[in-house]
């Protein structure tokens, strides 16, 4: 229960953080905000404050900041304080703050995470499988690995990577056997496969698994700042690549992408397992909150910027119509693809 709780809560911190992004700047370019709701659906309590209604509503995943003139449907009178009103700068800025936040998030959860201590899996063996190379050669479970053909490897990813671009030859795995080091000669099975982000590509495999065995990376905070950095960026880079793969067809859309309930899952896996698993957990949700934001597909703060982008180069506006169409459009396209997401997340264990 404890976990469920906890996960509601970086849910709506994710929410809250990007509303308040939007709210902060709308507040400084001049436009009227007229309601800032914590949560969705039904108003559950609220005050008014400066002209600004704060509710906390009831569905406590979600939020909304709403302006004044911000609905295409509704009559431009001209007001300073509408959004419509604002120059594209101005509408630039309150659109893209609400991913800047997230994003922003994201950088101080992770730097937290690699200050509190960095989880990575140990290059400690927990299995070996029948039939594979690392057996035959009389590696045992327990065996600690210390180095790829005289490469030092500290962690189980460093040691798959290495491992994997052994495809020609034999590869020497050198281990640390109750204090004892080892060298096997192992000949890898070469197999081809698609990468994360569906490029065909040869791995070597001999046959080895993780444990459960966990160390930790601490760092300062300057350092954990510049490596949470590092690690941000690359996951941003990897997403956008995963993305267009999935759109030009080179990995599987079903089995690449969840929504809120899978989503939901791995964050309570992460919460059993402790605070800093959470905290990492939650940064990369809400840096891909703030990338899923700012794709240029209406109803997200993205397509709204495309159609800034159209405005300052046409001089003026898509006509409300134009804009309604799209809307509506963008809207029944995220419903659709909101249930099959979460069919899809239901099916999987």
């Amino acid at each position: 229960m404890l976990a469920i709780i906890l996960v509601v809560i970086a849910f709506s911190l994710m929410i809250f953080i990007h509303e308040f992004g939007h709210f902060l700047m709308a507040l400084k370019v001049g436009i009227k905000v007229e309601i800032f709701s914590l949560g969705m659906g039904p108003k559950l309590i609220s005050f008014t404050k400066n002209g600004i209604e704060y509710r906390l509503s009831a569905v406590p995943i979600g939020g909304y900041v709403k302006m004044l003139g911000e609905d295409p449907s509704e009559p431009v009178k001209g007001d300073k304080g509408e959004f419509s009103s604002q120059s594209v700068g101005n509408r630039f800025k309150v659109l893209i703050s609400g991913a800047a936040l997230n994003y922003l998030l994201g950088l101080i959860l992770i730097t937290i995470v690699f200050m509190a201590g960095y989880p990575i899996i140990t290059t400690k063996i927990g299995g070996l499988v029948d039939n594979y190379p690392a057996k035959k050669a009389g590696i045992q479970t327990g065996d600690r690995v210390i180095a790829i053909d005289g490469t030092p490897v500290s962690d189980w990813e460093a040691l798959i990577e290495e491992m994997h671009k052994k495809t020609a030859g034999d590869v020497k795995v050198t281990v640390d056997r109750n204090g004892s080091k080892m060298d096997f000669t192992i000949k890898p099975i070469v197999k081809k496969t698609k990468d994360l982000l569906g490029n065909d590509v040869k791995i070597a495999q001999v046959g080895i698994m993780n444990s459960d065995e966990r160390s930790y990376l601490k760092y300062g905070p300057a350092e954990s700042f510049v490596m949470g950095a590092r690690k941000q960026f690359n996951f941003v880079v990897m997403t956008f690549r995963g993305l267009w793969n999935m759109i030009t067809g080179r990995l599987p859309f079903k089995e690449n992408v969840s929504g809120p309930v899978g989503i939901f899952k791995i964050m309570t896996a992460a919460a059993k397992i402790g605070v800093i698993p959470l905290l990492l957990i939650t940064s990369l949700v809400s840096t891909i909150l703030g990338v899923f934001n700012i794709l240029p597909v209406p109803p997200l703060d993205g397509g709204l910027i495309l159609f800034l982008g159209i405005e300052k180069l046409r001089g003026r506006p898509l006509s409300k119509k134009a804009q309604e169409v799209a809307m509506q459009v963008g809207w029944i396209f995220f419903i659709a693809l909101m249930l099959f997401v979460t069919y899809n997340d239901m099916l999987r264990k």
